[in-house]
């Protein structure tokens, strides 16, 4: 299954399980209507029924009119609708908050340790080779092993891991879990999470109100009994409805469990990763358990089972740990890794991590020396200097890893990392020189002195200063580093307050006018933060087909086919129009920055098994030259980017 099959079963599945949930809720109407007219007919005096009281359930029923029953089903769905509503909005900020529930610490390289920044490079390598925005990292200081990912969309997706974690597993075992995670974000499991811990909040909320009236009704002089017995009936209901929530909860996330170890394997070409993983959590102590106070709302985040033994069998959220191995490795005997060989392991691997660090503090100069070299050639010949070495790759194949990055994408992107300059690498992981680092991205030379002053005015003195000092170093950036640049500020610009962001908006705009005009690079970062970063109002409609949106598809084609040579630009439109079954029809005028901005909001409407069409159309146009440019294909990332569809690193 491929990342388009996963989000369109995604959707498939949020439909099955509002249905699921919808069926729960009317079950809920229909026990507390009951259970409402029981009370009345015992208010008004009636005793137990019996075989001289014939007449009991005659008058019982009599009871049981729609009055009853839509006043009953309006409580309800009021109270379950206002409690999830409630809950959603407290989550409507993404994952950030389910980690800071856990009581998770944000991870920042500067106070970092060994493990740490080990546990924040696999992040990072991981999201360049997948081409999302590098997510947030959050600690959780538990003994257990586990992982989590939450978030509505990838970018605001954060990963939290255990202490646990860190300490017990190696670099490929703890490689397999962020795999892990990262399926969870490409394949639309955490909005589906999140929902569920909205929707059961509002089921829960009649039990809680049930606990509020008994607690009342003891207190109570007057109908102290009556009170206190409805509200224990609720306390019962409530049990009762989140008992079925948490059943329907754990149906879904199992399977998606098994989803996810699956497309951690396909990652990382690596099935001894995740299944040693899997098997440190069965011979562990603390096993993969989280004890924060709310763990259990979130049980069906987790790597593996986060609750003690009661979570098991058909109510956990997670399939038996091996069940999991056995499907990952058919192989395996039975016997889980026990504590004493993780310790010896972990020692062996963090000797061996310190001396790769050291052997990388040289490469690192090696690195920065081949770079300059190529972007020495480039400027001698800007057309097609800049192409992944002479390799001619398919559009099939590059579709193919589409949310299902290759282990040569995941090598590449570490190789990638370790080539950029060691002090711009350092500086993303820092708020203000994150901004200094996009500031500098924006640099035109013919408006040199304009974007100076626009900084020098509009920004604190020290992010001024800190432009001036990196600037140089991210003027003479690689064309192909520059967006994993900008995906390694991202989790630090994240950090900034909203009139901070809101500033640093301002100067962006600022500094992209200083010329007078906006040009395709600045178009491309602005769209990426403006994704990412800036609050973009989604376009809302139904769902689209291709055939829906020709003149948005032409505006997007063209641009595409415009970065061609000159000779090629009409061959380069003609492939994408044939691709695409459009009639064809002369290459026209590139239309206007605001204009795309619009198209490729209609566009990320596109049915999710109709968006590879499109995306295959436009890689066939820039392959018409028979070679793959970086500048091109940084343009498709970013094309694909507004669409939802994380493209590949090219290697």
């Amino acid at each position: 299954m491929n990342f388009f099959e996963h989000q369109d079963q995604a959707k498939s599945q949020t439909k099955k399980l509002i249905l699921l949930l919808a069926l729960a809720v009317l079950a809920l109407i229909i026990i507390t209507t009951l259970f409402v007219a029981l009370l009345l007919h015992y208010s008004q005096g009636a005793a137990l029924p019996s075989t001289a009281q014939q007449n009991f359930w005659q008058n019982f029923f009599s009871l049981l009119d729609w009055h009853l029953l839509l006043s009953v089903a309006f409580v309800v769905l009021a109270v379950v609708l206002l409690g999830s509503l409630y809950r959603i909005s407290q989550l409507r900020q993404g994952g950030a908050v389910v980690a800071e529930s856990l009581n998770g610490r944000l991870l920042n390289t500067a106070d970092c340790d060994l493990k740490e920044k080990r546990l924040l490079n696999i992040v990072e390598e991981m999201a360049i080779a997948a081409g999302v925005p590098v997510p947030p990292v959050y600690l959780l200081d538990e003994t257990g092993i586990n992982a989590f990912a939450a978030g509505y969309q990838p970018k605001d997706a954060v990963i939290g891991v255990t202490r646990g974690c860190l300490e017990q597993l190696n670099r490929e075992q703890l490689q397999g879990v962020i795999a892990h995670e990262y399926s969870h974000i490409l394949h639309g499991d955490m909005r589906l999470n999140l929902r569920l811990v909205g929707i059961l909040h509002g089921i829960l909320l009649i039990g809680l109100i049930g606990h509020m009236l008994l607690r009342s009704g003891r207190h109570s002089r007057k109908n102290g009994g009556g009170i206190a017995l409805f509200g224990l009936g609720l306390i019962i209901i409530g049990f009762a409805g989140t008992f079925c929530g948490n059943l329907i909860k754990s149906a879904v996330s199992r399977q998606r469990e098994y989803l996810a170890d699956a497309s951690a394997v396909q990652f990382t070409r690596n099935p001894l990763g995740i299944s040693e993983a899997l098997q440190r959590i069965g011979g562990y102590p603390a096993s993969s358990s989280i004890e924060a106070e709310n763990a259990s709302e979130y049980s069906h985040f987790y790597f593996a089972n986060g609750l003690r033994n009661w979570a098991s069998g058909w109510y956990s959220t997670h399939p038996p740990l091996d069940d999991r191995i056995r499907r990952i490795d058919p192989r395996w005997k039975g016997a889980f890794l026990s504590q004493k060989s993780a310790d010896l392991e972990l020692n062996s691997n963090t000797q061996a991590s310190q001396n790769t660090e050291q052997s990388a503090n040289f490469s690192g100069f090696a690195a920065t020396a081949s770079t300059s070299t190529t972007r020495s050639e480039t400027q001698q010949n800007p057309a097609h200097a800049s192409t992944s070495q002479g390799q001619h790759l398919s559009a099939q194949n590059i579709s193919a890893e589409i949310g299902s990055p290759s282990e040569t994408s995941i090598a590449a992107a570490g190789q990638l990392l370790d080539s950029i300059d060691a002090n711009i690498r350092e500086a993303c992981h820092n708020p203000a020189s994150a901004m200094a680092i996009i500031y500098g991205l924006l640099f035109t030379e013919a408006a040199k002195l304009e974007q100076e002053s626009y900084i020098g005015i509009h920004a604190p003195k020290p992010i001024f200063n800190l432009y001036k000092h990196y600037l140089g170093a991210v003027a003479a950036l690689p064309i192909a580093q520059r967006l994993p640049v900008i995906d390694l500020c991202l989790p630090s610009l994240k950090a900034l307050s909203e009139p901070q962001l809101t500033q640093f908006r301002g100067v962006i705009i600022g500094l992209i006018k200083a010329d007078n005009h906006l040009s395709l690079a600045e178009w491309c970062v602005f769209r990426i933060l403006q994704n990412y970063l800036f609050t973009r109002k989604k376009s809302q409609g139904k769902p689209l087909d291709i055939a829906d949106c020709d003149v948005e598809i032409d505006q997007i084609l063209t641009l595409v086919a415009q970065q061609s040579s000159t000779s090629s630009q009409q061959k380069a439109y003609n492939n994408a129009l044939t691709s695409l079954n459009m009639e064809a029809r002369e290459l026209g005028a590139q239309a206007a920055f605001s204009t795309l901005d619009k198209s490729l909001s209609t566009l990320n409407r596109l049915k999710p098994l109709q968006k590879p069409r499109l995306l295959k159309a436009l890689m066939l146009s820039i392959q018409t030259d028979g070679v793959i440019d970086i500048a091109e294909y940084e343009l498709l990332r970013v094309i694909a980017d507004g669409l939802d569809c994380p493209m590949p690193l090219l290697h």
